[in-house]
């Protein structure tokens, strides 16, 4: 964990060359990382409008420096967060450098993402919101309709998920992971920058999965965004996938990471 260059009252939580996290300890709703603003967009048209009277829980699989979880409990009070992130080192150094407030609701699990959500009860959450990196690559178990269907199974019968991706043109895993997403639910939406799906850069896909999604609102949302994004959902969504089929836990792959992470790691 590291200053943040352009903000030294910030932090940045490292992997090699990875910036994997940006947190404001003075300002939980300060976002800075462009997907991150997409994630709580999509939570602002969601769980985070209901009653004050409704008790939320969400779950979190990866924890980093807990940026997310931060922005949910200063958005909405006396939410039940649980977080899933394997990396004792990473929480205690977070816990030291960036202490949680009392009272946060916030509570760190030392286990992975696959295990973790496979040992909550049914119908325990309204969101699950998958955000985790091995290095720079989301681990092959967290793309999997074993992992999907676990998530469906945690998930309040309005509950949604929010899974954090990265690909490129030609999207081949991608398409793998959402196919397994749309297999699993009724609705799948999934939004990138424009440049990334015109296959111009590595970048990253926000995709979201439940029974109602609000298409509309984030769409309203993305149109307001410092650069040009474009929501992609139903018939348009399966033209895309074309005949892709999502991954088992016998053929599932890591995400592809970028070409210059790819020489940093080698």
């Amino acid at each position: 964990m590291v200053p943040a260059p352009d903000d030294r009252r910030a932090f940045m939580v490292m992997h090699g060359k990875t910036e994997q996290s940006w947190v404001d300890p003075g300002d939980p709703l300060r976002l800075e990382f462009e997907y991150v603003q997409r994630i709580a967009e999509v939570l602002d048209e969601t769980i985070l409008t209901r009653p004050l009277t409704e008790n939320l829980r969400a779950i979190h699989v990866g924890g980093g420096g807990l940026t997310l979880p931060r922005f949910v409990a200063a958005r909405r009070p006396r939410t039940t967060q649980v977080v899933l992130e394997p990396d004792e080192d990473l929480t205690a150094s977070v816990r030291e450098k960036l202490p949680l407030p009392r009272n946060s609701g916030i509570r760190i699990r030392p286990e992975d993402g696959r295990t973790g959500m496979a040992n909550l009860p049914d119908a325990c959450a309204d969101v699950v919101i998958v955000d985790a990196f091995a290095g720079a690559s989301v681990p092959p178990e967290l793309a999997t309709v074993e992992f999907f269907a676990d998530v469906a199974r945690a998930l309040r019968p309005d509950g949604l998920m929010v899974m954090n991706l990265t690909d490129q043109a030609p999207f081949g895993w991608a398409r793998r992971c959402l196919a397994g997403m749309v297999a699993t639910f009724p609705q799948v939406a999934v939004s990138a920058e424009v440049p990334v799906w015109k296959g111009r850069r590595f970048g990253n896909l926000v995709a979201m999965a439940g029974d109602d999604l609000p298409t509309q609102a984030v769409e309203r949302r993305l149109s307001r965004a410092g650069f040009p994004y474009r929501l992609v959902w139903g018939r348009e969504l399966a033209r895309w996938l074309g005949g892709a089929t999502g991954f088992s836990g016998t053929d599932a792959e890591p995400s592809p990471s970028p070409a210059w992470s790819r020489g940093w790691f080698a």
